[in-house]
């Protein structure tokens, strides 16, 4: 399928920087070390407030993590480069077969995102976005203008956003549209954060973020100059009260935790190593998240996995 992107760089603040998180006074001591960790934008906060919360514990325990993308953080992981890679998409069986083991962590989801003085926007928020009318903007290019998306006469051209770096957001964004991230066309800018602000700065705009990107984390509302264009799940061409649950975080939060909400592009984020973890550094801090940690999930924008999961993964560290 012809690929019709374009590149915009746009260098976020996120991905340039590295986190080393601080040391506050400890509840329990002795585990010494440093871990490293790279990769997910969609997962880059929760990894923060995780490692933050476990500095807490081991005051003596460095942990270093930089946000570049899911396929850096696979890479990475992969090349030993790193002891964690995070992953924003499923693990592909190759990459099982060079090693990698997965660990599943958290929930949460691509939406799709426009500008807040999109000129047909009361017309948007009846309607929502098809599936089809994804297709048509991403992967065929057929749709060219609002009113093809809103069903209405509107002849403001519609701009297609995706990203041009390799990540789970994407991939997981073309998984619903049947295609693989290569496929989406568009305007292709670097990150969750750049592609959010390419959103904020184009009225007639459309993109596809991780909700921690949409989302304020303060307010828990739209980051100002956005909103999510809720998707019309049953494909009947309006929106009705049951796919109407974007208004905050916690509602899209809520939404996905009960299936609400199609996966993909809702999806699981994952810690991988390019082995069996063996330092003991970073096996705490694994069990740490698959067990204490799993209370700073929906805080921090995020949905806790059911127990079979994290089961499988407290199994998978005690393999020698």
């Amino acid at each position: 399928m012809k690929n019709f992107l374009t590149t915009v760089l746009v260098i976020p603040v996120l991905a340039a920087g590295m986190i080393s998180c601080g040391a506050p006074q400890a509840r329990t001591g002795g585990l010494h070390g440093e871990i490293s960790i790279s990769g997910a934008f969609a997962l880059y906060p929760l990894a923060v407030k995780w490692a933050e919360e476990f500095q807490k514990l081991h005051p003596g325990v460095r942990i270093d993590i930089s946000a570049g993308g899911a396929g850096k953080g696979m890479t990475d992981a992969l090349a030993n480069v790193v002891d964690l890679g995070m992953v924003s998409r499923e693990i592909y069986p190759p990459e099982t077969e060079k090693g990698a083991v997965a660990f599943a962590v958290a929930k949460d989801a691509v939406v799709p995102t426009i500008n807040a003085q999109n000129p047909d926007l009361k017309d948007l928020m009846k309607t929502g976005l098809t599936r089809d009318a994804a297709i048509r903007l991403w992967i065929t290019g057929e749709y060219k203008t609002w009113g093809q998306v809103a069903g209405t006469g509107s002849a403001a051209s519609v701009h297609v956003y995706t990203r041009s770096d390799a990540c789970g957001a994407a991939e997981t964004w073309a998984a619903w549209l049947g295609e693989k991230q290569e496929d989406l066309g568009g305007t292709g800018v670097f990150g969750d954060p750049g592609l959010a602000t390419a959103i904020q700065k184009d009225v007639l705009a459309i993109g596809l973020n991780n909700i921690g990107y949409a989302y304020d984390e303060a307010s828990r509302r739209p980051n100002p100059g956005m909103l999510v264009l809720p998707i019309d799940v049953n494909g009947n061409g309006q929106l009705d009260p049951e796919e109407l649950f974007y208004d905050t975080k916690d509602d899209v939060i809520h939404a996905i935790a009960e299936d609400r909400y199609p996966s993909p592009p809702a999806r699981d984020l994952y810690m991988v190593s390019g082995k069996v973890p063996q330092k003991p550094e970073v096996i705490a801090f694994l069990t740490y998240i698959l067990t204490e940690g799993q209370q700073h999930n929906i805080p921090a924008g995020y949905i806790p996995l059911a127990e079979e999961k994290l089961q499988k993964g407290l199994q998978l560290l005690q393999q020698k």
